[in-house]
């Protein structure tokens, strides 16, 4: 089957004779789905010098705790995602959790969202890792810059979808 038909096959939202792959304004509508337990976990990577790292395990960076505040970040963004990503429900979140851990090179952050909706919440998990490992970055930007003001250790690697789970409406 064409592209073009299975978009056209997937979208409510289309009118008749209308082309998704042309044009797509407007949010799937989940109405008819059933209400069930959803739980997503993404997870993300900040390269870092070991002079962050250092800094990030002792909780002394220049702009105060990374983690701390990154994790406050990631919630906020998990809470805020419909206004950053505009396809995306408004989804009434029952819990998120935002893990840190410090690897070889880096610092991981892992974000677990639930509730109880007709649609996932994996694009909350993927927003809160994102939003969490931004704020860390930007919180270690006077010791990750060289001399010239560049960034040429750090970046931002493998954000991903580690999990998604939804229950039987049976259940």
């Amino acid at each position: 089957m064409p592209l073009s038909e299975v978009l056209n096959s997937k979208c409510p939202l289309r009118r008749p004779g209308e082309d998704v792959t042309e044009s797509w304004p407007g949010i799937v509508d989940i109405g008819g789905k059933p209400v069930v337990a959803r739980e997503a976990i993404a997870t993300g990577l900040l390269v870092l010098t070991p002079q962050s790292i250092d800094l990030v395990e002792n909780g002394r960076s220049p702009k105060g705790d990374v983690r701390e505040a990154s994790t406050i970040a990631a919630i906020q963004a998990v809470k805020e995602t419909p206004r950053t990503l505009p396809h995306c429900h408004p989804i009434p979140v029952e819990g998120c959790t935002v893990d840190w851990s410090l690897e070889d090179g880096g610092l991981r952050c892992t974000v677990s969202v639930r509730a109880h909706w007709s649609t996932g919440v994996e694009m909350e998990a993927l927003c809160g890792v994102s939003a969490g490992l931004l704020c860390a970055w930007d919180m270690l930007k006077p010791v990750e810059k060289d001399g010239r003001g560049q960034y040429p250790s750090a970046k931002i690697d493998g954000i991903r979808v580690v999990k998604k789970k939804k229950s039987d409406p049976q259940d």
